[in-house]
């Protein structure tokens, strides 16, 4: 009973060096490094001062607060509170990535949250590795580019997919889409996920429809078939028919997949990790950036009514365009967040709708430059775009051959001058001129100002002699290309930069299933010059818009155009008096500022350490020389001052390390 005791004071004593230690480490701690350097701080001082000093005492007869003020227990909680820091910098150093936004949001949970969490993550991260082992990915990865085990891999990753279920499930469904990546072993095996899963009962899919719809469900439709015509891991497609007859299709939202997506999604990005850090071929596919792209747009996409409001708008944008493609049409009264009703379509994807294609006689080519510029029109001038152009999600009409678009769950956004940069990146491929791609590059990363055009022009004509006298310019080894040398400047794409040239990726993939020599930048060029000479012309076939769209600018700009002459007199004014000054200092630019107020807090700091320390010393020095009662309050004083010059040090120590990360 009393070592019980003991012991929870002693787990007390560690949350408070828990506390505290955080409270002087700074901001962005990690929880698992900051936990372990903890314990393992305590354990060890708890050992040495038991081993060295309590294991001659009745410490189990005496609380920690009674024997606080004793000098030894006081050098024990310190010893405590500076090996825990100390601890800490070792992770930090040894640890070659920075804290990342995950990290920052997780520390700011409660902590019995946190432990949870972690304990659960971890628990399911085993689950996962274990049935991959247990599958022979392993073994199979290693030789996975050999075509007799290719076969075996394929058969060993769609058993892992399918055992682990959820998330993992829908993950291999995306990939049996991509044709352009797998071969076609890999595809026969993934498809199989496709029918594996188990459809909600009719009971609660009754249950969805009631509480979803603002009606009673037979007031609606006149007909509902309960057997669906499509289940995924997120929901299923049911086919129904509307009371004024319209064929429809009612697209449910599973129940449990939003819990199922907090836990998976996360864990999906860990295997990933650990897969392509096993093999070669894995991290050459792009495994890893497969599977987070998958998270990043599944977050967005189990919400149905995002989804709707991405199709109204892309169909908006469309409206006008020279280029048909067909948008199944959305009954917005029966939707919301967790069911869409819309307009039932006939068609085949196109990497299956050979047969359509011949049936019609449907040119393959034009087919394609339909799409592409379709997709041009909503990148580079509506500025809302499809995000996820694989051939599943690219059909053909069964009826008259029109291209059709489906699944608008994950969408893109440019600005305007992100549309301007990738209009100056598309037309600098095509005429392999880097000043030009470094001009349309500029416009589409952050903090640009920082870019060095010299060596990054140099870096980028080095990309365009690789792609340089080819029949075909390879789009995914060029834009990873430009994505390395980006980084490499330590530069970054706007988010939504980033999504579009992944979405050119993809699209370029899916056109070429559908006409295997289609260059997607040969097309640009032709695209753009139809696109200038329907430009010229527009004033011309439509007199009326034209003449108020001037209208418009000319009541814009002219209070602007009043004020001029006033603005250059008093300009000249300012000349001639001698007060035009031009000022520039380092603290003008935002980010010189905070670098500049960072390194003066941290010198304050080590000043001030730097003080504690020499004060410190020179006050043992002299106790040396003092013989009374005195000399115990110089060597106390000291001792403070070495630890708290040990605690600054300790601090702005990790602080150096983060920043060099970053």
């Amino acid at each position: 009973m009393i070592f019980l005791k003991f012991l929870i004071q002693i787990i007390a004593v560690s949350g408070i060096i828990y506390f505290v230690s955080g409270r002087l480490i700074g901001s962005n701690i990690n929880f698992v490094r900051r936990v372990l350097s903890v314990v393992i701080s305590v354990t060890l001082t708890s050992f040495v001062y038991w081993y060295s000093y309590l294991r001659h005492t009745d410490f189990l007869s005496e609380t920690v607060m009674q024997t606080v003020t004793e000098v030894s227990t006081l050098i024990w909680l310190g010893s405590m509170l500076l090996i825990s820091m100390l601890l800490y910098l070792v992770f930090e150093l040894f640890d070659p990535s920075g804290i990342t936004a995950g990290e920052r949001r997780n520390d700011q949970k409660n902590l019995l949250l946190r432990l949870r969490s972690y304990w659960r993550q971890q628990k399911r991260l085993r689950q996962v590795l274990k049935i991959a082992v247990t599958n022979g990915v392993v073994q199979t990865i290693k030789y996975a580019r050999q075509r007799e085990n290719e076969k075996e891999l394929a058969i060993a990753l769609r058993s892992t997919l399918e055992q682990c279920g959820g998330i993992f499930i829908k993950f291999g469904q995306v990939l049996s889409t991509r044709k352009e990546l797998f071969s076609p072993i890999f595809i026969d095996e993934l498809e199989r996920l496709q029918h594996r899963v188990k459809p909600l009962p009719s009971e609660q899919v009754t249950q969805i429809l009631e509480g979803s719809l603002p009606k009673p469900v037979n007031e609606i439709f006149a007909s509902f078939q309960m057997e669906p015509i499509a289940a995924a891991s997120i929901g299923q497609v049911h086919k129904a028919r509307l009371k004024n007859y319209d064929e429809v299709v009612v697209k449910l939202l599973r129940p449990e997949i939003k819990g199922i997506m907090r836990d998976d999604l996360e864990i999906l990005e860990e295997f990933s990790n650990w897969l392509t850090s096993k093999s070669t071929w894995a991290e050459s596919l792009g495994f890893r950036e497969l599977a987070r792209g998958f998270a990043d747009g599944l977050r967005e996409e189990i919400h149905l009514d995002i989804e709707v409001r991405n199709t109204l708008q892309v169909t908006n944008a469309l409206a006008k365009s020279d280029y048909k493609v067909r948008i199944p049409k959305i009954y917005t009264a029966y939707c919301d967040e967790n069911i869409i009703v819309m307009e039932y379509v006939r068609g085949k994807s196109v990497a299956d709708g050979a047969a359509v294609f011949n049936s019609l006689e449907i040119d393959r080519r034009q087919f394609a430059r339909t799409v592409l510029y379709s997709f041009f029109e909503q990148m580079l001038f509506s500025g809302i775009f499809h995000a996820d152009p694989h051939p599943g999600n690219i059909h053909i009409d069964e009826k008259d051959g029109t291209p059709i678009l489906l699944d608008f769950g994950a969408v893109g956004r440019l600005g305007a001058t992100q549309q301007e940069g990738l209009k100056l990146f598309l037309m600098g491929i095509q005429l392999n001129d880097s000043n030009i791609l470094y001009d349309g590059l500029t416009l589409l990363v952050e903090n640009a100002d920082h870019a060095e055009r010299a060596k990054m022009e140099q870096a980028i004509d080095q990309i365009l002699l690789k792609i340089s006298y080819v029949d075909r310019i390879p789009t995914e080894e060029l834009i990873h290309a430009l994505f390395t040398v980006v980084r490499d400047f330590g530069l970054a794409f706007y988010p939504a930069v980033g999504l579009a040239l992944r979405s050119l990726v993809t699209l370029d993939g899916t056109l070429r299933v559908i006409d295997s020599r289609f260059d997607i930048f040969m097309e640009a060029k032709d695209f753009s010059s139809t696109y200038m000479r329907a430009s010229l012309l527009k004033p011309f076939k439509e007199p009326m818009a034209t003449k108020e769209r001037l209208q418009e600018e000319l009541s814009m700009l002219i209070p602007t155009l009043r004020k001029m002459p006033r603005r250059v007199d008093q300009l000249i004014q300012r000349v001639e008096s001698g007060k035009i000054i031009l000022h520039h200092d380092v603290f003008s630019d935002e980010h010189n500022a905070r670098f500049i107020t960072n390194l003066f807090s941290r010198l304050v700091l080590l000043l001030v350490g730097i003080t504690f320390g020499i004060i410190s010393v020179a006050l043992l020095a002299i106790s040396q020389f003092i013989h009374d009662s005195y000399a115990v309050y110089l060597n106390t004083a000291a001792y403070i001052g070495l630890f708290l010059c040990a605690i600054l040090l300790v601090r702005l120590s990790i602080q150096a390390l983060r920043s060099m990360k970053q």
